[in-house]
């Protein structure tokens, strides 16, 4: 993911808080959940399976007074993204009054944090996925029908709220 992809995607989540204010909430959070997963298995010491799956989900949270309700989707069409705002927000009406929903008080909000080195910038690509199951050798005991497995999962969140 580029720092171009990342600010579209901060300007499409500060885009639907936005709408969701104009459409009568009284705040409104917005995150967006971005995966590629990729598994490779081998049997008998050939590959057997190699998949690639790609994932979206983006959520919106909208709050009027204390009631809240929160939808997601995996549509990011301008369709959508205008029905999400409206579904959500007619939601929050609809369900009883919570008095300890809320969004956190900024201060209370970690800006910084350290690095924790968990992220992988790289892709999972089938190489990838095959140079890590060569650590297990062609010969090593195996009985028909086990394998090994393994799989990879890259992921980016960006959290929005006003």
């Amino acid at each position: 993911m580029t720092n171009k992809d990342s600010a579209a995607d901060i300007d499409l989540l500060q885009d639907l808080v936005a709408r969701a204010k104009k459409a009568g909430a009284d705040a409104a959070d917005a995150v967006l959940f971005e995966g590629v997963s990729l598994s490779h298995a081998r049997r008998l010491g050939k590959v057997e399976k190699l998949e690639r799956s790609e994932s979206q989900d983006l959520g919106l949270r909208v709050l009027v007074g204390r009631q809240q309700a929160i939808v997601s989707s995996s549509d990011r069409s301008p369709k959508m993204l205008a029905e999400l705002v409206e579904r959500t927000v007619a939601m929050a009406r609809a369900v009883p009054e919570d008095p300890f929903c809320g969004l956190a008080d900024p201060d209370d909000i970690a800006h910084d944090w350290p690095a924790l080195d968990m992220i992988d910038p790289d892709e999972p690509s089938g190489l990838a996925a095959a140079l890590a199951h060569a650590r297990f050798p062609d010969d090593a005991p195996q009985l028909y029908g086990d394998g090994h497995a393994a799989g990879h999962i890259a992921a980016a969140l960006y959290p929005s709220r006003a």
